[in-house]
C-alpha cells in the first residue's frame, strides 16, 4: 500500500510500448515509414497527455520525470527575468522597483524536494529571493492570502503543488490563480513582472479529475510513474513560448521544438553538471524515447477514460481502511494525520500514527510481515527516525508524526487487502509492546 511512491503498469501501458520498441523503431525526425510511425506515436502520445488535463497538444513537452519538470519551470522563469525585468529596471528605471532586484519565487513549507532543493541553492547563490510559505496548522493547505501577502515587485512565480504526497491534503490552486489574474492585472499597469502559476500534480493525476482551464496554472508537471505509466513525464506550458516563457536547459538534437531537445534512452535523468549558476548537459540525446513516451500516452488515455472509477474505488477501500482502524485500535490511540476538517485530500491516501513510546513507523513497518508501505515520502526514506517535516509543519505533535505510516491504496487493492494489513499492523504493534 505504497501507490503514492510509484505504481505498476497497466498491461495495456505495457503492450503500448511493447508494440513500439518492435514497429516503431525510426528516428522520429526521419521521412521513410518506420520514422513516420514513431512520430505519429509520439504526436498521438501528447494528445492523451493534453486531453487528460484539458489541454491543448501544442502546449506539451516530453521530460525525463518530475523533477526535470520542476527544475525547467525554475530555471526558466529565472532566466526570463534575468533577460528581460532585470535590465530594464536597472537601466530605465535605476531607482524604480525593479532596480538592482533578483527574481523572487514563492512556495510554501510542504513541496516535493525537486522544487525545494533548486530554490534553496538559488537562495543560497543569490540568483533569487524565495519565500517559503507555512501551511495551515487547521487544514493542512496552504492559504491563498499567505501567498498573496508574500508577494513583492519582483515576484515572477508561485509553485505551489496540487496535492501533498504525503498528507493528500489538496492545495487551492484555483483560489491561487483567480487571485493572480488578478493582482497581475495592477501590475502590468505598472510595468511589474507577470507572476506565473505554477502546479507540481504528480500526486494528483490518476486520482482525480485535474483541469488546466479550472486551475487556471501556467505550467503543470505530469510525471507517469504515478498514474500507472513508465517513468518518465511531461510539462505543460500554457501558450508556449508565446504566452508563458519556456528555456531549455539542454542543447542539442532539436527535438521538442528546442525546449527539450532528445529523450533519456535509460530509465533515469540526463546526466546535467551545475557550473556556477549554469546548468549544462554532459551528454546529448538526439533521439526521443518512443517507446516510453508511447506508453505515457497510453496510461494518459486509461485515465481519462477510467478517472472517475478510479476515484470511487480508492475512495472506498480507503475510507473502509481508516474504519478499521478506528475500530481494530481504537479511536483515541488512532490518530488520522492527514484528516483535516473541511479539507479535500486525494481519494487514497491515509497517513496515521498509532499512539505509543515503542511504535515509531519504522518500528512498526520492520515488523510488518504483509503490509509493504513507507512513513512518508519515498525520496525521504534515509531520514531515520526523524518525523516527517512536512507533518510537523501541518501541526502533527512531534511524537505523534514520529509513529507516522503513509498507507495510499490503488486501482487493484481491495477490502480483503485492508483486512490482511490491519491484523498485520495488530499483530506488529503486539510484538512491539511485548518486547518493551
Amino acid at each position: 500500500m505504497d501507490y503514492n511512491a510509484t505504481t505498476p503498469l497497466e498491461p495495456e501501458v505495457i503492450q503500448a510500448m511493447t508494440e513500439a520498441m518492435r514497429e516503431a523503431w525510426g528516428n522520429p525526425s526521419s521521412p521513410y515509414p518506420a520514422g513516420r510511425k514513431a512520430k505519429d506515436i509520439i504526436d498521438t502520445a501528447r494528445e492523451n497527455i493534453a486531453k487528460m488535463i484539458g489541454g491543448k497538444p501544442q502546449d506539451i513537452i516530453f521530460t525525463s520525470g518530475g523533477t526535470e519538470s520542476n527544475n525547467l519551470v525554475i530555471h526558466s522563469v529565472v532566466k526570463h527575468f534575468h533577460l528581460t525585468h532585470a535590465s530594464e529596471g536597472t537601466r530605465a528605471e535605476p531607482s524604480g522597483p525593479l532596480a538592482g532586484a533578483v527574481p523572487h519565487l514563492i512556495t510554501c513549507t510542504v513541496e516535493h524536494d525537486s522544487i525545494r532543493l533548486p530554490l534553496e541553492h538559488l537562495l543560497e547563490e543569490q540568483v533569487a529571493a524565495v519565500t517559503f510559505v507555512p501551511v495551515s496548522k487547521v487544514n493542512g493547505q496552504v492559504e491563498v492570502e499567505d501567498i498573496l501577502a508574500a508577494v513583492r515587485p519582483a515576484t515572477c512565480l508561485v509553485t505551489i503543488m496540487l496535492a501533498n504526497n504525503e498528507t493528500g491534503v489538496i492545495m487551492p490552486i484555483s483560489e491561487i490563480s483567480q487571485r493572480i489574474k488578478a493582482l497581475n492585472q495592477k501590475r502590468a499597469a505598472s510595468g511589474l513582472p507577470v507572476i506565473l502559476l505554477h502546479t507540481d500534480a504528480a500526486q494528483a493525476l490518476g486520482k482525480q479529475r485535474v483541469d488546466v482551464e479550472d486551475l487556471g496554472v501556467d505550467l503543470l508537471t505530469i510525471v507517469g510513474h504515478k498514474f500507472y505509466g513508465p517513468r518518465i513525464g511531461a510539462l505543460y506550458i500554457r501558450g508556449l513560448g508565446e504566452l508563458t516563457p519556456l528555456y531549455p536547459m539542454l542543447f542539442g538534437g532539436g527535438q521538442e521544438r528546442n525546449f527539450r531537445p532528445g529523450q533519456d534512452s535509460v530509465l533515469g535523468h540526463p546526466l546535467l553538471a551545475l557550473h556556477g549558476n549554469r546548468i549544462e548537459s554532459l551528454v546529448s540525446y538526439r533521439t526521443e524515447n518512443t517507446p516510453m513516451i508511447a506508453g505515457l500516452g497510453k496510461a494518459a488515455e486509461l485515465v481519462t477514460k477510467n478517472c472517475e472509477a478510479y476515484e470511487a474505488h480508492m475512495r472506498d477501500v480507503r475510507d473502509y481502511l481508516e474504519e478499521r482502524l478506528e475500530a481494530e485500535f481504537d479511536k483515541q490511540r488512532i490518530h488520522l494525520n492527514s484528516r483535516f476538517p473541511g479539507t479535500e485530500r486525494l481519494p487514497n491516501t491515509c497517513n496515521f500514527s498509532i499512539r505509543g513510546p515503542q511504535l515509531q513507523g519504522r518500528l512498526v513497518l520492520a515488523q510488518c510481515r504483509t503490509l509493504l508501505a513507507s512513513v512518508g515520502a519515498a525520496c525521504h526514506s534515509d531520514h531515520a527516525d526523524r518525523p516527517s517535516p512536512v507533518l510537523l509543519s501541518c501541526g502533527i505533535p512531534f511524537d505523534v508524526a514520529r509513529n507516522a505510516l503513509r498507507l495510499s491504496v490503488g486501482r487493484s487493492t481491495t477490502r480483503a487487502d485492508v483486512d490482511v494489513v490491519v491484523r498485520d499492523l495488530k499483530q506488529a504493534v503486539a510484538r512491539l509492546e511485548g518486547q518493551a
